[in-house]
């Protein structure tokens, strides 16, 4: 019983239990145990959390930590910094998951009727679309932003699944790409994107309202999959690496100051440029894991991030290490 509580304040238990059962995803009977509290007493101190605007959209915690760090990303690199408490025990497929839920539980504040979306499949989004719940949003479409074959599978039941939850879960329709993720060369990619029907898609994706992207790193902890999946093969990894590449967006690849010119892969991958891309009004960026601090920042340095989404020991480090700031 709630009563029978002596050793913390009812509000100190209720953001915890909060924290644990809507960002961890942790089970009422599990937090039950860890406080020796019966399941109805955890539902009254989650009930309590709502109560007293401590649960919202995210959790606010108790400490101003998180809004802190909120602030000096927004004042630093100009973009709406969503940072997610994750224990620092977390393995990294943990994290992962715990950003992936997160960010899906807050998602819904930015689609409304008629819009359209691009979504680019990789590791961390498809984390997020396990976690999609339904929204209201009828009329609605989910562009697939890059394709995903490659030299021995199709990819579309990857980046279908995907793009599928989050057509389901806003009611909208999918818009496929089924093309290579990277062409044998560049005049193959030309002449593809000639076609009528490839040439369709491409002027639905120059029009999105909201694009939804990962960070591809090639040491990262949780494997990105277009370097884990044999999209690439030694050449190219050779020459990302004599290019300096810091990472990539819907597999395009740019340096640590955001620039993609020069760069060989580029010319034949079915990515938008990330040029094109930043026109679109919302740009929401997931990431997690310290080692895609270097991917973060050159992502932040050529613009084309608006709202992020990142834990907070990756937010420390971008603070604490990043010369880089926004005009």
């Amino acid at each position: 019983m709630l009563e029978e509580i002596t050793n913390r304040s009812k509000l100190s238990l209720a953001t915890e239990a909060a924290e644990l059962y809507y960002v961890q995803g942790r089970k009422m009977e599990t937090i039950g145990s860890r406080f020796n509290l019966s399941r109805s007493s955890v539902s009254r101190l989650l009930q309590m959390a709502r109560d007293r605007g401590i649960v919202e959209f995210r959790i606010n915690s108790p400490s101003d930590r998180v809004q802190r760090l909120e602030s000096e990303i927004h004042a630093r690199f100009g973009v709406t910094a969503n940072v997610i408490p994750i224990p620092p025990e977390a393995t990294s497929g943990e994290r992962l998951d715990i950003v992936g839920r997160a960010t899906a539980a807050t998602l819904g504040k930015f689609f409304r009727p008629g819009m359209t979306t691009g979504v680019a499949w990789g590791s961390t989004i498809s984390a997020v679309s396990r976690h999609m719940r339904s929204i209201a949003n009828s009329s609605s479409r989910v562009v697939q932003l890059n394709g995903a074959a490659n030299d021995h599978s199709s990819g579309l039941t990857y980046a279908g699944e995907i793009m599928n939850q989050f057509a389901r879960s806003i009611g909208g329709i999918v818009v496929p790409f089924p093309v290579p993720a990277f062409f044998d060369n560049p005049e193959t990619k030309q002449a593809m994107w000639k076609e009528r029907s490839t040439s369709r898609i491409l002027e639905i994706q120059s029009r999105i309202d909201m694009a939804i992207f990962g960070l591809g790193r090639i040491d990262a902890e949780v494997p990105s999959q277009v370097y884990a999946a044999g999209y690439l093969d030694s050449k190219d990894l050779d020459d990302l690496r004599r290019h300096n590449v810091s990472g990539d967006i819907a597999t395009v690849f740019y340096r640590p100051d955001g620039t993609t010119d020069g760069i060989p892969l580029n010319q034949r991958s079915s990515g938008p440029s990330l040029l094109q891309l930043r026109k679109a009004p919302v740009r929401v960026c997931v990431v997690s894991g310290q080692s895609k601090r270097a991917a973060l920042e050159g992502a932040l340095a050529g613009g084309y991030i608006t709202d992020l989404y990142l834990d907070i020991q990756l937010a420390e480090s971008l603070l604490e290490n990043s010369i880089l700031q926004m005009p």
